[in-house]
C-alpha cells in the first residue's frame, strides 16, 4: 500500500465505499470521494480529514450520466497523484429478472458494467503509463454462483470479475496491480435501497461491511488477485481455478467433440 498515495473511491457516500475510505484513510492515503450526494460526502471527508490528517476531496456526481462519467474520467487521468481507484459504486435488483422492470434492469448493468467498465480501463493505462498504481473492482460472490440470483445482476458481477482477471496479466508487465473482492451477503444500505428486508437473511450469512473491507484489503496487501473474505478453505478455489486452466486444451479444436457424433444405441 503506496501510504503516499491518493485513491478515488466511488460510490462512496455510503455501504463499502464509505468504508474503503475510512480504511485507505486509516493508512495514510489521501483520497477522491466519488458518489451523488456531495453534502453527505463532504461529512465523511470532514471526519476523515479531522480523524486521519489526511487529504480528502469530493467529486459530486452522477457516474450514470454521461456529464458525470467523463468529469471523473478527466480527474482519473489528470490527477498525477492518483495511484489506487477503488471501483465501489454499483446498485443490486430487488425482484428476479421476470419479475424487474427491463428499464431498471438496463440502469443496473450500465452502473455495474459500463461505468466501471470505462472507469477501470481510463485507470489502467494513465497507471500504466506512470508503472505506478491499484484497481480495486467490487465483484460479488453470485459472479461463481450466477443460478442463485438476479440473471442480470449476477452477469454484471461476472463481467467485474472476468474483467479484472483479463487485465492482471497485461497490467503486471507494467508494475500495476488489480484486484476483484468478492462479497456476499454485507450489512449495508444496498438492501434498504432494493427494498430487501435485511431480517431474512440468516446472521450467519450477513458480513458487518468493516470486517468485510479489513479482509479485502489484506488479501490485496498480499498480492491476491480475486479475494473472496468468506472463503475459510483456500483450497477450495485453488482447486477451482485449476479445474477451470485444466479446460484450456479442449475449448478450441478443429472439430466437434466425439459425443456430438455418436448415435445412440
Amino acid at each position: 500500500m503506496n501510504r503516499a498515495g491518493k485513491a478515488m473511491i466511488t460510490g462512496a457516500s455510503s455501504g463499502i465505499g464509505a468504508v474503503y475510505a475510512d480504511q485507505l484513510a486509516a493508512r495514510g492515503l489521501n483520497l477522491i470521494l466519488v458518489a451523488r450526494d456531495h453534502n453527505r460526502l463532504e461529512a465523511i471527508a470532514q471526519r476523515l480529514r479531522h480523524t486521519y490528517s489526511v487529504e480528502v476531496s469530493c467529486l459530486g456526481v452522477d457516474l450514470t450520466q454521461a456529464a458525470g462519467l467523463e468529469q471523473t474520467l478527466a480527474l482519473l487521468e489528470q490527477d498525477l497523484t492518483l495511484t489506487m481507484l477503488v471501483n465501489s459504486a454499483g446498485i443490486s435488483p430487488k425482484d428476479p429478472v421476470l419479475e424487474s422492470e427491463e428499464q431498471s434492469l438496463a440502469a443496473m448493468v450500465n452502473l455495474n458494467v459500463n461505468v466501471l467498465h470505462r472507469l477501470t480501463i481510463r485507470a489502467a493505462k494513465v497507471f500504466s503509463s506512470r508503472s505506478l498504481g491499484a484497481i480495486i473492482n467490487i465483484a460479488s460472490v453470485v459472479a461463481l454462483m450466477p443460478e442463485k440470483f438476479n440473471g442480470s445482476y449476477s452477469a454484471s458481477k461476472s463481467f467485474v470479475l472476468v474483467l479484472t482477471q483479463a487485465l492482471a496479466g497485461e497490467l503486471a508487465l507494467h508494475g500495476v496491480q488489480i484486484q476483484a473482492v468478492l462479497p456476499g451477503f454485507t450489512r449495508t444500505e444496498l438492501f434498504e435501497r432494493a427494498g430487501i428486508d435485511i431480517s431474512v437473511i440468516p446472521p450467519d450469512m450477513l458480513m458487518n461491511a468493516s470486517e468485510l473491507v479489513e479482509a479485502a484489503l489484506i488479501g490485496f496487501e498480499r498480492g491476491e488477485l480475486v479475494t473472496i473474505p468468506s472463503l475459510v478453505d483456500l483450497a477450495l478455489w485453488r482447486s477451482f481455478e485449476h479445474t477451470r486452466q485444466q479446460l484450456a486444451p479442449y475449448l478450441s479444436l478443429q472439430h466437434p467433440a466425439p459425443r456430438y457424433f455418436n448415435t445412440p444405441g
